[in-house]
């Protein structure tokens, strides 16, 4: 049909419906936005930056994202409803114009022991139904292949109804499964050391049992002495066989102490429920060490890890079995799966192809699909959930992406930038919180946050083309072209680390020698081995401080003080100062508001729809008893010092009346790291995930330690910030500290002492020392992908 207009003729009005081209934002308020109003363009790219704390965050994920996900929950059954997530409604006036979200965020993947690559991208499904039907010998159905299930079978009587007659009849069933029955589908054996679990020249009563928990007169221990099946005076040594093993292996059984109905169980079954089958990351720091000395864990010696049965192990399809598909790099994997030619299973081989091929082309073709899910790196697991969406039909989406250049090398982001692109253009509305340059320059529309962080931001600075961003005179803006120049001089080492035969991982027998007292920055693409070098070949024992990327934990009553041991010297100082205990000055503890527990806000469960919080009526959202308040210290009472910013916390408790050094120094830390704007009792949920890297970096500057690990600190970090965290990293070395850093950022690079470059590609392709020298011979050797981006960086 002709586009053209007859001379004189108006051009058609446009449809009602292609004028809803924008996401309208009015009067957001969410954590610190400040009455923020925004217009977003639909499908386009738009970025949002701004510092570390600006509001990025709680603009797009915390009202955009959520109020679209709160929406599409609504259009469900209130009976559906009461089985997902309730989501309050963010504080924001009007929110028109949204579309369905799909958030993508740094989210770690589920720690769980079963889970992996393959079954968090539905790899390993497709996998299982291919060597179901292409298997010889056929051993089953798909079921057979999956370490999640386990062969079961039963028979006995059914009563059925048939011709108005009951009639029994036998029954048997057979469900064949592919876990491995030893280790049930982990991979791995644990081994309890018994001499950690009780001490044998004591009795029960004498406090016997040293598990975490079992005090001498506690709960268990009484459910242990009062079982009947042990005498409580009698040392474990002098036990007899059957004693020992209801002392260790009892099943469960019911027992009544003290006129109350309990359970029964040995000691070993109750530490591996109790404490063995939590998340290792997620236990407290004591029960943690516990574990560490009393669990050896081995690869399963029946199926050599791979969790599977023997009979799963056994089918193959051209001389590969299940097994050894997941355990090939992906990049191999989908070579071999395209050198499949089986025409019965053709759709499923194109789609297991597609998947692949989406691993290899967003930059994890270096992956396995048996790698466990919950030892991928924030970035990592944020592409692995991408995936998903590459080969979507949907269009008129709204994707939102938290950094999705983290952890990956320039030579990988400039991948990235070609896969959000291509979301774009189908159609999509992408949305992304980035700090990286190479990241923002591909947007066509900028919104900048700031002026600051924390309640020093919250305002939008800047929105538009990328090209006015550069004369608005923001933080941003300023710093957009900012680029490092690569050190003239650098430091002398005073010693090195020698490191011999490393071959954790995918290293290859590397030997080198990583100098001391001097900034050591490791680098390579995403996969090359960088963290396999440094974290299995620098034990984290006396003497190193090791900083991961692992997320910080805590609930909406944790805060900076808290988190990093501040609070216990505070309320010592007002304890003293007072003559009171110091237990009052913990809103966790005998201080707490009554009607809040110390929350300082009261939750109101509306079942199926989302809870309300309103602040406590008695405690005006303070969170101590009023008694508490009237105790004073400095001139301030608690809550007054728990809601200073840390730079006037610093300052107060340097000098005068308040002096208390213990606090100042930890306050010190927090200023070094650029926390200053964060207040002492700011809940940890609502700080950035850059905020969150600082604040563990500063409990760690505590540490002592001559050497320190940093892994990826720049991650959620500013451009200016990075300025900040380069002053702090030469601050270490100048007192004397040795830093080795895991770092992509090429202003880091640009500023080491020594550069240990692995590579040259990922997986089995890395791996190599690839390069060691300073940066300035990198730039000028040119010989790696590194070296080469370095250069184009520094504009050498």
């Amino acid at each position: 049909m002709s586009t053209g207009t007859r001379n004189g003729a108006q051009a058609p009005e446009p449809h009602a419906a292609d004028t809803h081209d924008l996401i309208r934002v009015h009067g957001a308020r969410e954590n610190n936005l400040k009455d923020v109003s925004i217009e977003i363009p639909k499908r386009r790219l738009t970025v949002f930056t701004g510092v570390s704390g600006s509001g990025k965050s709680s603009l797009v994920f915390d009202t955009v994202a959520a109020e679209s996900q709160r929406l599409i929950n609504e259009t469900y059954s209130a009976f559906v409803q009461g089985f997902m997530p309730s989501v309050a409604r963010p504080d924001v006036d009007v929110l028109d114009g949204l579309t369905t979200a799909i958030i993508v965020d740094q989210r770690r993947l589920g720690a769980d022991p079963r889970s992996t690559v393959g079954t968090a991208t539905d790899a390993n499904a497709m996998l299982r139904i291919l060597f179901s039907r292409l298997g010889r010998p056929h051993i089953g159905s798909a079921k057979a292949f999956s370490f999640n299930v386990a062969s079961i079978s039963g028979a006995g009587a059914v009563t059925v109804e048939r011709g108005g007659r009951t009639v029994k009849e036998r029954r048997s069933f057979t469900i064949t499964g592919g876990m491995c029955p030893r280790c049930e589908g982990r991979g791995s054996i644990s081994d309890i050391d018994l001499a950690q679990l009780y001490d044998d020249t004591k009795s029960l009563a004498e406090g016997a049992i040293t598990v975490p928990g079992y005090t001498g007169d506690g709960w268990m221990t009484r459910v242990f002495s009062g079982s009947g099946f042990l005498d409580p005076d009698k040392p474990i040594r002098d036990y007899s066989e059957r004693e020992l093993r209801d002392f260790l292996h009892r099943e469960p059984t019911k027992v009544k102490i003290g006129g109350i109905n309990v359970s029964y169980e040995g000691l070993i079954p109750k530490v591996q429920k109790s404490i063995l089958s939590k998340d290792r990351e997620a236990m407290q720091p004591h029960i943690r060490a516990f574990v560490d000395r009393a669990v050896t864990f081995a690869s399963c010696p029946e199926c050599d890890g791979t969790r599977l049965t023997e009979a799963a192990r056994s089918s193959k399809i051209g001389g590969v079995g299940i097994a050894d598909a997941c355990r090939m790099q992906i990049s191999d994997l989908a070579a071999w799966v395209r050198g499949l030619d089986e025409p019965s299973v053709a759709p499923l081989l194109a789609a297991l192809r597609q998947t692949l091929d989406s691993f290899v082309e967003i930059g994890l073709g270096y992956l396995s699909l048996e790698r466990p899910a919950g030892t991928l790196s924030g970035g990592e697991a944020q592409r692995v959930k991408m995936i998903r969406h590459l080969g979507s039909s949907l269009t008129d989406v709204t994707y939102v992406f938290d950094e999705p250049s983290t952890g990956l090398h320039p030579h990988d982001i400039q991948r990235m930038n070609g896969l959000l692109r291509q979301l774009r253009d189908k159609g999509n509305t992408v949305l992304v919180v980035e700090h990286k340059p190479e990241v923002i320059a591909i947007a066509d529309h900028v919104v900048d946050l700031g002026p600051g962080a924390g309640s020093a931001g919250g305002t939008i600075c800047y929105e538009g083309a990328l090209e006015g961003l550069r004369s608005a005179g923001t933080v941003t803006g300023r710093h957009l072209d900012d680029r490092a120049s690569v050190k003239k001089a650098v430091r002398t080492p005073t010693g090195k680390l020698a490191v011999r035969g490393a071959r954790a991982h995918n290293l290859r027998d590397v030997d080198v020698d990583i100098p001391l007292g001097v900034l050591v920055a490791v680098t390579g693409v995403a996969g090359s081995g960088k963290s396999s070098l440094v974290h299995g070949s620098i034990p984290a024992g006396e003497g190193v401080v090791s900083v991961d990327q692992s997320q910080i934990r805590g609930s909406r009553r944790s805060n900076p003080a808290t988190y990093t041991g501040l609070l216990e010297p505070i309320r010592k100082a007002f304890a003293k100062a007072n003559g009171v205990k110091p237990a009052l000055f913990s809103a966790n503890s005998e201080g707490a508001c009554p009607t809040c527990n110390g929350a300082g806000v009261v939750y109101t469960d509306l079942a199926m729809m989302a809870g309300v919080a309103t602040a406590c009526e008695d405690c005006e959202g303070r969170r101590f008893d009023a008694s508490v308040l009237e105790y004073r210290f400095g001139g301030r009472d608690i809550s007054e010092v728990l809601a200073m910013p840390v730079t006037e916390a610093e300052a107060f408790f340097a000098a005068g009346e308040a002096r208390t050094p213990a606090a100042h120094r930890i306050l010190t830390r927090l200023v070094d790291v650029g926390l200053g704007y964060v207040s002492l009792g700011q809940p940890l949920t609502t700080l950035s995930g850059g905020e969150r890297q600082r604040l563990k970096l500063a409990t760690h500057m505590g540490d002592k330690g001559g050497i320190y690990v940093l892994d990826e600190p720049t991650t959620g970090l500013h451009l200016a910030d990075v300025e900040q965290l380069l002053a702090l990293l030469d601050r270490l070395v100048d007192s004397g500290k040795s830093v080795i850093v895991v770092e992509h950022h090429q202003a880091v690079m640009a500023h080491a002492d020594w550069i240990i470059d692995l590579g040259p590609g990922a997986g089995h392709d890395g791996g190599r020392v690839v390069f060691e020298g300073t940066p300035a011979e990198l730039v000028a050797a040119r010989s790696t992908l590194t070296g080469r981006h370095l250069a184009e960086y520094v504009g050498a």
